[in-house]
């Protein structure tokens, strides 16, 4: 097996220049927030260094921006980066708080060589602003020592790999500080130097798990690997330096998690058509907002016209702290419309999922409603309102259907002057003998006086009504 390791030195900084702020010296401290441990290249101009005291850093530059590291904030972190790396790899491992290691020996014919999977990730990492050492191994430890101390390379060659092994100094090979004393004092300085020790003498002189250990590294011991498994939903998060006030500010990074979110669907190939965004201040509870569309949707553009709709019926009720994007829904693709050979048809169910999430988003939810028919004769009860949904199909009238008016009154209306013309009729309408609403009507179309289209009928108990107009 061929493994691929992946560190992200500084992957914290990464994130938040992602979320498209313009710091100018910003650092990363430990969770005590006594010492830098990592530094932007501003900052390390200006003379910042890592593991250097806090106090010292803001002595230096004043106006130095600071974020505490979160382990919980790292990890969701690192799994985002799992995310898009499972679309390239299929066994990858969490190795936190800034480490993936992925089985890349299985897909050199898949991408037609090792160097051109290689070349594959460096195209990525650099779309997605990410700095990352890369390093392969013939076993898991062999590919992350290569790559946390950059001396990681596109190669299958074992020996090769030994040997870059062998001239690592024992302070980077990761083993515990009383370990790396004592193999100091038997006059070791390499780990090549620890290789050529004999094991039952490794293991009396030193320990049975700094053996293990070694042997992991070469590979004459096993050293399974359990893989990691996407979540069944896609969350993405900013989070800020500065809090942003006016949700303009938002847009930027929207637009980015937005992608992320179309990227992710296209490889699920699959939508959805429910958004939550939450808002966190710092204060104040959450701004819950959940963006609905009405029907399937993968699209940016289109998400991002939506939300921008809601941001701007509702204003921010306090500063943004961060951003938090989450999709539990996943809805199965629909085929692609077909056009002609010139590509002009349009697609009008297209048309009208866009119109009608647009609505929605500027209108609420509940704000419109979906008439849809009833299999019922009496016109009062032959539709009902429903939510509104995408329809596969644009649907049309046809003229097997009756003449039917545009405009249906609430009830039908006492019909006072005798028409100047009659037009279509009788259509008899008799049923409701089920329900106790019994009608039996015989309907009408006539020209009135002032010369509007009616839809009158005749009641045989009640007489003469109107219940609608045509347009």
């Amino acid at each position: 097996m061929l493994w691929l390791y992946l560190h992200f030195p500084h992957l914290l900084l990464d994130h938040i220049r992602r979320s498209g702020e313009h710091v100018s010296a910003l650092v990363i401290v430990e969770g005590s927030g006594q010492k830098v441990v990592q530094a932007c290249p501003t900052a390390k101009g200006l003379g910042v260094r890592t593991h250097m005291r806090l106090k010292t850093a803001i002595n230096l530059v004043p106006e130095l921006s600071i974020i505490k590291a979160d382990q919980q904030q790292e990890a969701r972190i690192l799994e985002d980066q799992a995310r898009w790396l499972y679309r390239y790899a299929a066994h990858i491992i969490l190795v936190p708080p800034n480490g993936l290691l992925a089985e890349i020996g299985s897909l050199q014919r898949l991408y037609g060589g090792l160097s051109a999977a290689w070349r594959t990730l460096e195209e990525v990492l650099h779309e997605r602003q990410l700095t990352a050492w890369m390093g392969t191994g013939h076993t898991p430890l062999a590919a992350r020592l290569t790559a946390r101390n950059g001396v990681g390379e596109c190669t299958s060659d074992t020996a090769s790999i030994l040997q870059t092994l062998s001239k690592m100094p024992l302070l980077t090979a990761e083993f515990d500080g009383r370990t790396c004393m004592r193999l100091q004092r038997l006059g070791l300085n390499t780990l090549g130097e620890v290789f050529s020790l004999p094991p039952k003498e490794m293991a009396r002189r030193l320990s049975p798990e700094t053996l293990a250990y070694v042997q992991k590294i070469r590979g004459s011991r096993p050293d399974p690997q359990a893989p990691w498994q996407p979540p069944h939903h896609f969350r993405q998060q900013a989070d800020f330096v500065q809090d942003i006030e006016q949700s303009q500010g938002l847009l930027f990074p929207l637009r980015r998690m937005l992608s992320e979110l179309e990227s992710d669907l296209c490889w699920r190939q699959q939508d959805t058509d429910c958004l939550l965004l939450e808002l966190q201040h710092r204060h104040t509870e959450p701004t819950r907002l959940r963006i609905r569309t009405s029907g399937p949707e993968h699209r940016t553009e289109a998400f991002l016209s939506l939300v921008s709709l809601r941001l701007e019926q509702q204003p921010l009720k306090a500063p943004v702290m961060s951003l938090r994007l989450i999709v539990k829904r996943f809805l199965g693709r629909e085929a692609p419309f077909k056009q002609d050979l010139l590509g002009e048809n349009q697609d009008l169910n297209e048309a009208w999922h866009t119109l009608a999430s647009r609505l929605q988003a500027r209108l609420g939810d509940n704000a419109m409603k979906q008439l849809s028919p009833r299999a019922d004769h009496r016109p009062e009860w032959a539709w009902s309102a429903s939510k509104v949904r995408r329809t596969n199909q644009v649907t049309t009238a046809t003229n097997q259907l009756p003449c039917r008016p545009l405009w249906l009154l609430h009830g039908p209306q006492p019909l006072t002057e005798t028409p100047k013309v009659w037009f279509t009729g009788p259509e008899r309408i008799s049923g409701g003998w089920w329900d106790g609403q019994r009608v039996h009507r015989d309907y009408y179309v006539a020209q009135l006086n002032n010369g509007q289209l009616a839809w009158v009928f005749r009641d045989i108990r009640e007489g003469w009504f109107i219940h609608g107009w045509f347009g």
